[in-house]
């Protein structure tokens, strides 16, 4: 496959099986001998810490939202701009300390918000904030424009108190230009780091916030995915990560792909963690209609869901033929179905999906009719800089600022985007039918409802693969792609490492199936707690052992208790 995000253009839709050594590096390639020397750190107090952690923390004294601020901007300032040039945050919050403050103050006159109150969250840069930041999508045509108001989730995230203390890097354009493109590269940020290895890519557009919160950057950050974009970041930075069903969290004001397909979400360190941020994500905006179909559906609190003991009695489907793709990864992904097994989980194996593999073709077809649409939409609403207000303007600026715009890939995507036609295209209204037919109707709702099925599980993607800037994104396999159509929710949880880099599996099922996917992912988080924060190496360690399951064998510190940031 050539690239991961949430385009596979029409390359087969399930995991392909490739004839690839298992660890999807070739020899020579990035690849090193075990015992590279991490990059040096400083020690950071608030590396792994939870939301909860940090909110007795306030109310006990030991911190302020004002020290969480500036311990955070210092991480940044050690490990994303100096140290491990991680290069996750496109640019921090100006005002990030005077709003802690005021929270701070907050707190003291007794008024506290609810469990985010004081927390700082990294935000994606294609999602809009009227202050003093950009929202560029990583690209230079947006540079200097400002945008007339908050997007509807970050005006609910500072309701809900939480301080946004910038925003990240991106696949510019959130990854749909090229079909060669590089994860993790804009023109604006240039190209971010996997923390675990240096060489290796955070995957998917929403790269920056992945490895920003993985690397404690951050208490939580928030993505946005297409198909693949929340998930695929999370697993190659061994975070939960959550696409919510499709209109449980508004996308006004957010720059986008397809409104049949887009979402924000939460990158989180934890279950809990990323359920917390999920609650001040969703709900009701007149702005975008879809969010109506949540009244009702929609939870004020998903943390109460979190039920260690939610896998006794559950029923999960194994959705086999996104299997085969890596040796390694189905090891980590058999450890994990024991797993499950012994917290009490009945597996129905195999539960595969035959649909799943029918689906590119039309997705892409809706996803080209549908960036022209809705982009050259959103550009008008905002008031984009003259010769830079449609699809086909951008284009052109592209071209003049080819040297710094496209020095490494094209942007072949916008071309055909642009040689689209209106929505009422019967070729598009066709294509979007057939996506929901396969992927619902008689994709996931059939599964479910043939096996009584709680939730299915997949491999989210194999390790992370070297940056490439001359070939592009080296994906291998995974799931995403039929979540991403049906709209419906797909949670991943770290499961493991191959030669010390992250993977994933991933709990997904039918709409507004959030709540019980939250207590599955919790509990098998639960029973196996295997994140283990980032090394900093410059390459993967290819001596390193897998870790997953059970295993009881001691890891070893995370080498930055000299330290490693956050």
């Amino acid at each position: 496959m050539r690239r991961r995000t949430f385009l596979r253009g029409t390359l087969a839709g399930a995991a392909v099986a490739v004839a690839s050594p298992a660890i999807c590096t070739p020899r020579g390639e990035g690849a090193t001998d075990s015992g590279a020397a991490a990059t040096p750190v400083k020690a950071f107090a608030l590396e792994e810490l939870t939301i909860a952690e940090m909110q007795e923390g306030m109310r006990s004294g030991k911190f302020t939202a004002r020290s969480l601020v500036k311990d955070y901007l210092e991480r940044i300032d050690d490990v994303d701009r100096q140290g491990a040039s991680l290069n996750s945050v496109i640019e921090t919050n100006p005002e990030a300390l005077s709003i802690a403050e005021t929270l701070d103050r907050e707190r003291k006159a007794g008024r506290v918000r609810g469990a985010l109150h004081g927390i700082p969250v990294l935000i994606k840069d294609n999602i809009d904030t009227a202050d003093r930041m950009q929202t560029t999508a990583g690209s230079l045509a947006l540079v200097g424009a400002p945008t007339p108001r908050d997007a509807f989730i970050a005006q609910k995230l500072r309701e809900a108190g939480a301080v946004v203390l910038g925003k990240t890097n991106l696949s510019e354009w959130a990854n749909f230009r090229s079909t060669h493109s590089s994860s993790g590269w804009s023109g604006r940020g240039g190209q971010t780091k996997n923390p675990y290895a240096l060489d290796r890519n955070p995957c998917g557009s929403s790269s920056g916030s992945g490895a920003a919160a993985s690397a404690n950057l951050c208490a939580a950050a928030v993505g946005t995915e297409t198909d693949g974009s929340i998930v695929c970041p999370s697993s190659a930075n061994s975070l939960v990560g959550i696409k919510p069903t499709v209109g449980l969290v508004s996308r006004s004001g957010i720059i986008p792909i397809s409104h049949t397909q887009d979402t924000a979400g939460p990158m989180a360190r934890t279950v809990a963690d990323a359920a917390a941020l999920l609650s001040a994500l969703s709900g009701v905006d007149p702005r975008d209609p879809v969010t109506a179909a949540s009244r009702g559906k929609a939870q004020a609190d998903y943390t109460r869901f979190l039920d260690a003991n939610a896998l006794k009695g559950a029923r999960v489907g194994v959705a086999r033929k996104y299997f085969g793709f890596n040796d390694r990864v189905d090891k980590l992904m058999a450890d994990a179905i024991d797993a499950l097994k012994r917290a009490g989980a009945t597996l129905v194996d195999p539960a595969d999906i035959p649909t799943g593999s029918q689906l590119d073709a039309a997705e892409l077809q809706v996803l080209l009719f549908e960036f022209k649409a809705d982009l050259n939409k959103y550009l008008a609403e905002r008031g984009a800089p003259a010769g830079r207000r449609t699809l086909k303007e951008l284009i052109k600026f592209n071209e003049e600022n080819r040297a710094r715009e496209m020095p490494y890939f094209g942007q072949e995507l916008f071309h055909q985007a642009e040689a689209k036609g209106a929505l009422t295209s019967k070729d598009y209204l066709a294509a979007v039918a057939k996506n929901h037919r396969l992927a619902r109707a008689q994709g996931i709702d059939a599964v479910a409802r043939k096996f009584r099925l709680d939730a299915f599980v997949a491999p989210t993607g194999g390790p992370p693969w070297t940056t490439d800037l001359v070939n592009g994104d080296h994906f291998t396999g995974g799931f995403s792609t039929l979540s991403a159509v049906a709209g419906y929710p797909h949670v991943t949880v770290p499961a493991g490492y191959v030669r010390g880099l992250p993977v994933g599996i991933s709990f997904f099922g039918a709409a507004y199936t959030e709540p019980r996917l939250i207590a599955l992912a919790y509990a098998y988080e639960q029973a196996t707690k295997l994140r283990r924060p980032p090394k900093f190496l410059p390459r993967a360690e290819l001596n390193a052992q897998e870790t997953s399951g059970f295993d009881a064998r001691p890891q070893s510190p995370p080498l930055t208790r000299v330290r490693c940031g956050s």
